[in-house]
Order: structure tokens, then sequence, then C-alpha cells
């Protein structure tokens, strides 16, 4: 049992950061350079929500998961990493909800509105906590495989 729920953990992280990683690193640029903002803007805005509802399952895999594996252990003896994991997540996901209730909500009512500024700057708002949230990934990953 503790293998599939360890399975379906990296699944969810694998699909966040994979997730991010596609959104910073090929979609945003080749959307910037290419397409204008009465086109690139509903595209990144229909793309994030996609990808937003996958996120939630994310979390919602990696929370439950992540706390019954700690929940088999006793939490002085679990591994500093996994410490550090658990915190740098939580943090994760606040940092996604910020997303989710605050830039996101203003880039999908500009988009509904066709005010291409607003929505611009809401995107803008989005892209450095998605870089945050990024990093912040790759954090956990390297505590959890390297800090024992």
């Amino acid at each position: 049992m503790y293998e599939w729920f360890k399975f379906l953990h990296l699944a969810a992280g694998i699909v966040w950061l994979g997730g991010m990683a596609l959104v910073i690193l090929a979609l945003r640029p080749v959307a910037i350079q290419r397409l204008p903002p009465p086109e690139r803007l509903p595209l990144m805005s229909g793309v994030l929500s996609r990808f937003f509802v996958m996120v939630w399952i994310s979390i919602a895999l990696i929370l439950a998961t992540g706390f019954w594996m700690l929940s088999l252990t006793d939490m002085k003896l679990a591994p500093r990493g996994w410490h550090a994991m658990s915190g740098l997540g939580v943090l994760m996901c606040l940092v996604f909800g910020h997303i989710w209730f605050v830039p996101f909500r203003r880039l999908k009512a500009a988009v509904t509105a066709e005010d291409w500024p607003a929505a611009g700057k809401a995107l803008a708002q989005i892209h450095p906590l998605v870089l945050t949230n990024f990093a912040l990934g790759w954090a956990a990953v390297l505590a959890v495989v390297v800090w024992r």
C-alpha cells in the first residue's frame, strides 16, 4: 500500500513541477514572442485554467498521500529532508492559493472584459509567483533526496 501512495505522491508532484516547467520555459516565451495581447492573453488564461485544475488535484493527492505516509512514522525519527519537504510543500500550496484567488481571478475577469492592459498586469503578477513555486518545488525535491 505504501508504494502506491508514494507513487501517487510522486506522480502528483511531477505533474505540478512539469506543468510549471512547460509554462515557464516553453509556452510563455513563445506566446510572448509570437502572439499579440488579444490572442496571447486568452490563450494563457485558457491554458492556466486547465493546468490549475490539475494543480488542485495534485495538491489534494500530495497532501493526502504525504500526510498518510508521515503518519506511519515517528516524526522525531523522520529524516530532516522530510520535514523540509513538508514545510516547502505547504508553502507551495499557500502560494498557489494566492495565485488562484487573487491574480488569476483578475486575469480571467480582464480577459472576459477584453481589458488587455489589466489582463497583462494580472498575468505579470502570476509569473513571479509561479517562478517562486517552481524553485520551492525543486528545493523540496533536493531536500528529500539529499538531506537525510
